[in-house]
């Protein structure tokens, strides 16, 4: 037998040795990365234990722990675990908090500019419309540039559309606009203009302590968001009279916001992951919202007594009035407050032709079915 030579067999023999070392590489590759553990985030919302909203903020948190596997942990802890609700955009640019859940209109002391995510008409865009001005009409990129302008180190993703909100609480049926004259009213972002400008005396609180406040005397009124949140808040235990429609937040939406040094770190995939929970999260908290909003709707009325009014148009007409006449003045003031509500206005006019042109009024079939005069169904 031939032997073989001693080049061709060395070379077998690094060849078997780079193979052993590549499979040992491969094995211990997983175990590497076992060791390293989950990527655990601290996080805060804006809302108490109680309410709904933290509810959709763990609803959130849940997902993406889920899409990752629990490579990603998110714990989300209640307003004020951490810091004061207000206090949220300040800890998680400082990374005191890793992330955290609210709404943007809550940074308005920051930047005001922020509040064009949620207080106003929206340039008759419900929020599901105004979400797709953020991502497709250049709202993304324009709320980066609003958050560099602070130099707040955070990554904002806006999701999950409101319902319009009611105008408040009050103790009597508002009939006309001056009624609010005088009035001390809760609000926040740019209706704490608007309100004023209708003549309110108007006091900025985070959710949960808004009730406290009015039991104590030092609110006649107020508004927060939503029937399943204001009954749990215990509205109907200072006031038996909701007024419903307003402009003041007809488009809201809620915020889910990163450390921005935290995010950059993840990895692309899971970044992605987090992208996809966001969206998911957001329409499954459109869908929840309509079954508890409208379960508790009912039942503020038929158990808690509470009498609900439509808004007179005319108090509407005028909180239009008085929002383009705030817009004038913070764009005169603020040019990127200026280039925002210019891509919302020429997005909002394309967006609201094609809505109003082809979406037929519900109205006529809700009175068909429900009305005093439709048929009796079994």
């Amino acid at each position: 037998m031939t032997k073989p030579t001693k080049g061709k067999s060395s070379t077998r023999r690094n060849f078997l040795k780079a193979a052993a070392a590549g499979a040992a590489a491969t094995v211990a590759a997983p175990n590497i990365a076992s060791a390293q553990g989950p990527v655990s985030m601290r996080w805060q919302s804006t809302w108490p234990a109680k309410d709904i909203f933290h509810e959709y903020a763990l609803d959130f948190a849940k997902k993406v722990n889920d899409m990752t596997g629990g490579d990603l942990k998110i714990e989300v802890l209640p307003a004020g675990a951490v810091v004061p609700a207000f206090g949220l955009l300040d800890a998680v640019s400082k990374g005191t908090l890793d992330g955290g859940h609210g709404v943007l209109v809550y940074h308005y002391g920051k930047q005001n500019a922020l509040a064009l995510w949620g207080s106003g008409p929206g340039y008759a865009m419900d929020a599901n419309m105004l979400l797709a001005w953020h991502k497709y009409g250049g709202g993304k990129e324009l709320l980066a540039k609003l958050y560099a302008s602070i130099n707040a180190n955070v990554v904002s993703f806006p999701y999950g559309p409101m319902p319009t909100q009611p105008l408040g609480w009050f103790k009597k049926p508002v009939t006309k606009a001056e009624d609010l004259q005088g009035v001390k009213f809760r609000t926040v972002g740019i209706s704490i203009d608007v309100f004023t400008g209708l003549g309110a005396a108007v006091n900025a609180l985070p959710g949960g302590e808004i009730v406290s406040a009015m039991d104590r005397g030092l609110l006649d009124a107020a508004e927060f968001n939503n029937a399943t949140s204001d009954r749990i808040l215990g509205f109907a235990d200072v006031s038996k009279v909701c007024m419903l429609q307003s402009y003041h937040q007809n488009a809201e939406q809620f915020e889910i916001m990163f450390n921005k040094t935290k995010y950059d770190a993840l990895p692309e995939k899971m970044k992605a992951i987090i992208a996809v929970a966001t969206e998911a999260a957001g329409q499954d908290m459109a869908w929840k919202a309509i079954d508890r909003y409208s379960k508790d709707y009912e039942e503020l009325q038929t158990k808690d007594k509470v009498k609900f009014y439509k808004t007179p148009d005319s108090i509407l007409q005028k909180q239009l009035e008085i929002y383009d006449q705030v817009v004038e003045k913070k764009s005169a003031e603020n040019p990127l407050f200026k280039e925002i509500v210019e891509s919302q206005i020429a997005f909002a006019k394309r967006a609201t032709q094609w809505e109003q042109d082809t979406v037929v009024s519900r109205r006529m079939a809700y009175n068909h079915y429900f009305g005093p005069n439709a048929k009796k169904r079994t």
